[in-house]
């Protein structure tokens, strides 16, 4: 694949590669091994699956260290529509993403001390349990503070996708709608943690746009005017 005859396709094809860990981090793995409300079975389940649990967190720093790549290629394909606006996607990401790799520590918390080292000999079991609960809810609540910049970034996204020829219309108008959504999830997880499933699952339709443009790249793939005048610049050359 020639990154260059089709920029497009190469940003897609990171964002799906980068994407598949984070959904095994975000959702594979709590699916798995959380119970929510029961700190005793959330924590034997750690206990009886570390290696996933370690892979979680694993796929989690890869992914968000991978997200520097994606938003990079997707920079080289949109500055030309306006430096300034792709320069502001970037940044956002470059902001959220420290704040997601500080967020594991809450997991490491967690599993530390399911793993019941010597120094936590002072707690008891159902003491230990409760802490890990309580930090793999701080984690989850790390998200939700990141999810502002999850939301932040398509905006300007969705505004260079909108206004680029080259890309459809219509998955800018959605990657816009999809950073709505995000904001209105982070605010929901700070605000009405209670409603936060229900919000949730009422912003799925929205949040899609972001698949729909990252499975358009990596299959239509996409390539500026200023590359296809330069191709057909140099095949009238040959």
């Amino acid at each position: 694949m020639n990154s260059t005859k089709n920029p497009g396709r190469f940003a897609g094809l990171l964002y799906v590669l980068f994407s598949i860990p984070g959904f095994l981090a975000m959702m594979y793995v709590p699916s798995k091994l959380i119970v929510h409300g029961n700190a005793a079975a959330t924590a034997n389940n750690i206990a009886a699956s570390e290696t996933l649990f370690r892979l979680g967190i694993m796929a989690q720093l890869i992914s968000q260290a991978g997200f520097i790549f994606v938003v990079l290629a997707l920079y080289d394909l949109l500055k030309g529509i306006n430096r300034q606006q792709a320069s502001l996607m970037v940044t956002l990401v470059v902001v959220a993403i420290p704040i997601a790799f500080l967020n594991e520590l809450n997991s490491i918390a967690a599993l530390v001390l399911v793993r019941a080292a010597d120094f936590l000999s002072i707690f008891d079991k159902p003491q230990r349990d409760a802490l890990a609960m309580l930090f793999l809810n701080l984690h989850f609540h790390g998200l939700v503070v990141d999810e502002i910049f999850w939301g932040l970034w398509l905006f300007p996204l969705g505004l260079l996708v909108y206004r680029s020829r080259f890309l459809p219309r219509f998955l800018g108008v959605w990657l816009a709608l999809a950073g709505f959504a995000w904001v209105i999830l982070s605010f929901t997880g700070v605000l009405s943690p209670q409603s936060y499933d229900k919000v949730y699952t009422l912003t799925q339709p929205a949040v899609f746009g972001e698949l729909a443009f990252m499975f358009w790249l990596l299959i239509k793939g996409a390539r500026p005017a200023a590359v296809d005048a330069a191709a057909a610049s140099s095949a009238a050359a040959d």
